[in-house]
């Protein structure tokens, strides 16, 4: 078993043991967004992201650990660091909010869109449609959905819950397989995963080669594996509007400065 199966596995045991009521939920949802993640990705105008230094787009991550990298930010300050994000220019928060292997919580996205207004989108391993209501319930502007976990007709079908609520999903690929799931499966937002989720290996050549045969129209974000500003000039050069940087950022002392590297401005 890998750990991703494991992760799998632990989360359909929380589903049953504790059902959430969707029901409830969804009488919760007050508010419904205008694909804000997407728009916020995309920039003021419209369209796909220009590809330049003021363009990059980075979506900027929280997370108190991971399997591969051990404890990061034990008991996170995530009001703090949202802060910090939204200062250096982040067009976005991904928080992970997976609780046994990453030590997140769902409780983050709220206090993470209320300290920074920035959108928000959750990350974990959506399996059944009513954590994505979940999601939506806690505030999240988008979710991601795991091509590996799913099939093309029930990432259409999560992707058509999305759109009731106005929100986004970000669809994560890791190979030709996956990337042809998510383009069949109707996804507008195509993320590329450059870690192995069974070796753990990180290789920014994934995202390089997998760009090459998605569909123009779809926003494209790279995921892992970034720590500079080459790195993102180097997956800008290949056709990426947008970076999910979580690691790297985290580890800083000034985060808001190593934000503002990645995008390529200068410290102030």
């Amino acid at each position: 078993m890998t750990i991703l199966d494991d992760i799998v596995a632990r989360t359909r045991g929380r589903l049953a043991a504790s059902p959430p009521d969707e029901g409830a939920l969804r009488r919760s949802i007050r508010e419904k967004r205008d694909y804000r993640f997407a728009r916020a990705l995309a920039g003021t105008s419209g369209g796909r992201p220009p590809h330049s230094e003021n363009g990059v787009r980075i979506i900027a991550e929280i997370k108190a650990a991971s399997p591969s990298a051990g404890p990061i930010v034990p008991d996170p300050d995530v009001e703090a660091i949202a802060r910090a994000y939204r200062d250096g220019g982040a067009a976005a928060v991904s928080v992970v909010t997976e609780p046994e292997f990453f030590r997140g919580s769902r409780d983050w996205i709220a206090r993470v869109h209320s300290a920074s207004a920035l959108p928000v989108i959750m990350k974990d391993f959506v399996i059944e449609p009513v954590q994505l209501i979940e999601g939506i319930a806690a505030g999240a502007d988008a979710i991601l959905l795991i091509a590996s976990l799913l099939d093309a007709q029930t990432i259409a079908k999560f992707i058509a819950i999305l759109d009731e609520y106005g929100r986004d999903a970000l669809v994560e690929v890791h190979d030709e397989r996956e990337l042809q799931k998510a383009i069949d499966g109707g996804a507008r937002l195509i993320g590329v995963n450059n870690r192995d989720l069974e070796s753990f290996k990180v290789d920014l050549a994934t995202s390089e080669r997998l760009a090459k045969q998605m569909p123009r129209d779809v926003i494209r974000v790279a995921e892992s594996g970034i720590a500079t500003s080459a790195d993102v000039q180097r997956l800008v050069a290949a056709g990426f509007d947008a970076f999910l940087v979580g690691e790297s950022l985290l580890r800083q002392n000034d985060r808001s400065a190593a934000v503002r590297r990645l995008r390529g401005g200068r410290e102030t």
